[in-house]
């Protein structure tokens, strides 16, 4: 019968129709007004790869992540329950006419991991909780079950009575409980412990009422004057110093009592307490400047004495499988845990044990094998963070779905970036739709299908200039075009140093003992493969080193910029300080009265220009504010103007357009032009002034960081890649830049991957020659021209192909 139907099928002339279900292979997008984008109309074919280019701010995001990537997530939140719905983010349909063909989209982006201490790699991945299975299991001594190797979980006991009713009785048990955790009591299971310095919360020779304290925000005048005055514990007209114990005992470390002051029910907590709740629980980096400052000034962070910083309780520490115990598994390098966990037998864990195996070697694949399970996730860079969120999805069964990646290549050595292409074309080959947002050449070659936004960025941007292949591409005229064959050549003539900052045996996290002069007065490039300890170098060891506060060092990461919708570039960069003391003195009013965030907002939407209208669990209605038109000031301080403009107006400029308005005629404002100035020189000129952060793209935000940075009084500037989010044609525009600040006198030194800048260098330092344990070494140091001439190093080699040399 089989063999009857088999001759049939095979002999039979006619191919058959085509199904009707495999007809839908494009996801079509119509009409997309997102942020920028102006009626854009794509198809982008499904299970292909398919590159978005452009420029910095061009609408690849608004197009990908806010429209395509946006919209599947709603959908599929959609088919929840409406209790469900309650407990997930609200996402509004994205500003689209036809949306068609879409499948689930996984996001991938470079958003930094949760920076909160207790977070590492480990509990980020879940490898963490499959370790703590593995030892509960199969350590000895045996202590107890996965929760008593977490360093989240206290050990905590207790006994009391209990009453139950039974058999129409109330009957009174003495009941007992006992959990065994594995956080360490001294630290809490942070690793380390704080001293605070007394001197820098107080002045003791002046009393709480002359402004004894020093801590942010700590006024007498507010809600903590009120209650340090009412509380009766001291005396606030007494000087600090004369004090009894009790008083002093109080001040600092009084636990939560309630009081009441004025007919208010107040708590009272003593400052220590207070401070170590509200600022040092927190992640450093998350606080704002002021705080971080003083967080700075008065504790100094230790390493924990009784945990040595492994954050685990000496039960936790004592269970050992063949001679490791768990804090030592998490504190490997995770190349070395995966031969570890590979030799491993035993056949009781054996489904546990492929798991953790096939996690840990997904780490080494993706290029983190460098990493220890216990690094805080927090201390992550960008590509980093994308690169541990890739883990989950390497292994994964799921086929038919779209991949998004936010420039995957972020943070990747030339020697890595072909390692990143493979997973990338793995995806895809398994069935996927894979869509990346990208610059770099390297990655945009292998794609099946390109798109490329501009022309512009910003109100310049957001249409389609290009679709199809890599070949069209080059050949197609557009920006990305005509500069996606551009190679840097090597400069003729380097600077020469005018000085040195010295750092003498740095040993942050994998380097060894690493002694180098870095020269000043130059454009000074770090480079080395992704783990080769670059980071460490300049912000740990550069950063700390004795020359440093001396020679005036700014150190510019790639830490996100915090904002709210509120936010723009105006507040963010002080730039509307100066605007609105002009505005007031022009008019002879006060300069609260042009802040949309204090008297001028607008009475109706409370300066935000639109009412938002919340739906529970449907998406919010945002409105545009009819009483001010979205214009976010009231009537009246729109009748004020400077230079023939009201304040709104002036928001709605681009930066070009606010340099020309402030740098001449009646509204020159020379504070002001000398920020515009800055925003201009990062290539910024485009944006709009009043524009939301929450707009921007990475590129433009970086370089928002930097126009603020360079205002700072500094001799020396340290760059994190700078190049981030940056397209081919602005790399050139940057390395102006920097040439600018180096030929005013400044010293700039870059970790750095990219070639072009790389080839611009006056010097280079070379770190490697692999990751982790096999990197922490200076491989080379020397001019860009001797590193190709010699090829000793696998940065030479990559510069050297790219130069053409």
């Amino acid at each position: 019968m089989a063999t009857t139907t088999t001759t049939t099928t095979s002999t039979d002339p006619r191919s058959p129709a085509p199904h009707l279900a495999d007809s839908h292979d494009l996801i079509r997008v119509h009409g997309a007004r997102v942020n920028n984008l102006k009626d854009v109309s794509v198809e982008i074919p499904k299970r292909r790869l398919t590159v978005f280019t452009g420029v910095s701010g061009s609408g690849k995001s608004s197009l990908v992540f806010g429209t395509i990537a946006a919209e599947s997530q709603r959908l599929i939140n959609e088919t929840y329950s409406a209790f469900v719905q309650g407990f997930m983010p609200t996402l509004a349909r994205p500003e689209v006419d036809v949306l068609e063909g879409l499948t689930t989209a996984i996001i991938v982006d470079q958003q930094r991991m949760g920076g909160d201490a207790r977070s590492t790699v480990g509990t980020a991945t879940d490898a963490n909780a499959m370790l703590r299975i593995l030892f509960s299991r199969l350590g000895q001594p045996h202590i107890g079950p996965p929760k008593a190797f977490s360093f989240n979980v206290a050990s905590i006991s207790g006994a009391g009575a209990v009453t139950v009713e039974r058999a129409g009785r109330t009957v009174k048990e003495r009941r007992s409980f006992s959990i065994t955790g594995g956080m360490c009591p001294r630290c809490e299971g942070r690793g380390s412990v704080t001293d605070i310095d007394l001197s820098a919360l107080y002045d003791d020779s002046k009393s709480l009422n002359e402004g004894a304290l020093t801590i942010p925000g700590y006024t007498m005048d507010g809600w903590y004057g009120r209650i340090f005055t009412g509380c009766g514990f001291f005396d606030p007209d007494k000087p600090i110093r004369e004090y009894t114990g009790r008083e002093l005992q109080d001040l600092l470390h009084k636990e939560p009592t309630k009081i009441k002051v004025d007919g208010i029910n107040l708590t009272y907590e003593g400052i220590i307490p207070k401070i170590q709740k509200s600022m040092l629980s927190k992640d450093v980096d998350s606080l704002q400047s002021h705080i971080r400052a003083f967080v700075g000034r008065a504790v100094t962070f230790t390493t924990c004495p009784e945990c040595e910083g492994t954050r685990l309780s000496e039960g936790a520490r004592s269970s050992r499988i063949g001679g490791i115990n768990i804090a030592d598994a998490c504190a490997m390098q995770i190349s070395d845990l995966a031969a570890w966990v590979h030799g491993l037998d035993a056949p009781s864990v054996a489904p546990l044990l492929a798991t953790l195996r096939q996690t840990l070697d997904s780490f080494v694949e993706i290029g983190l094998g460098y990493l220890s399970l216990d690094r805080q996730s927090g201390t992550l860079s960008g590509g980093e963070a994308q690169r541990v969120k890739m883990i989950r999805h390497l292994g994964s069964s799921l086929t038919d779905t779209t991949y998004v990646f936010d420039e995957p290549t972020t943070g990747l050595h030339p020697h890595d970036i072909q390692r990143m292409n493979g997973l990338l074309l793995r995806l895809r080959d398994k069935g996927n739709t894979v869509l990346v947002v990208e610059h770099k050449p390297e990655t945009i070659a292998i794609a099946d299908h390109v798109i490329d936004l501009g022309p512009g960025a910003g109100g310049a941007g957001g249409t389609v200039c290009f679709e199809g292949t890599v070949e069209g591409l080059r050949t197609g005229g557009t920006l990305t075009g005509r500069h996606f064959d551009d190679r840097a050549v090597l400069k003729e003539t380097v600077r020469k140093p005018t000085g040195t900052l010295e750092v003498r045996g740095a040993r942050t996290h994998n380097l060894r003992d690493v002694d180098v002069d870095i020269p000043l007065g130059v454009l000074a490039v770090v480079t080395g493969v992704a783990g080769s300890g670059k980071s460490s170098l300049v912000h740990g060891s550069l950063a700390k080193s004795p020359g440093a506060v001396e020679a005036g060092v700014v150190s510019i990461d790639q830490g996100a910029i915090r904002g709210s919708r509120r936010s723009n570039p105006a507040t963010y960069t002080g730039l509307l300080d100066p605007i609105r003391k002009a505005f007031a003195k022009a008019n002879g009013v006060k300069p609260a009265l042009f802040s949309a965030n204090s008297e001028g907002a607008c009475p109706t939407c409370n300066g935000a220009g639109v009412i938002y209208t919340d739906l529970a669990m449907m998406a919010g209605v945002a409105t545009t504010c009819e009483e001010c038109e979205g214009k976010r000031f009231h009537a009246s301080v729109l009748e004020h103007h400077l230079g023939g403009r009201d304040i709104s107006e002036v928001l709605a400029m681009s930066v070009t357009e606010a340099e020309a308005f402030f740098g001449a005629g009646e509204a020159r404002t020379p504070a002001a032009h000398r920020v515009l100035v800055r925003l201009a020189d990062v290539g910024l000129g485009y944006l709009s002034l009043g524009q939301p952060l929450t707009t921007l793209s990475g590129g433009e935000r970086q370089r928002l960081r930097l126009a603020t940075h360079m205002a700072e009084k500094g001799g020396v500037y340290v760059l994190d890649e700078p190049t981030a989010g940056l397209h081919l044609a602005d790399v050139e525009q940057l390395l102006g830049l920097l040439d600018r600040l180096v030929d005013s006198g400044k010293s700039v030194i870059v970790v750095e991957h990219h070639q072009a800048v790389m080839a611009h260098a006056d010097w280079i330092i070379d770190l490697g020659p692999g990751a982790g344990h096999d990197g922490g070494r200076i491989v080379f140091e020397g001019t860009p021209a001797d590193l190709v001439a010699t090829r000793s190093t696998l940065t030479g080699e990559h510069l050297a192909a790219y130069t053409g040399h």
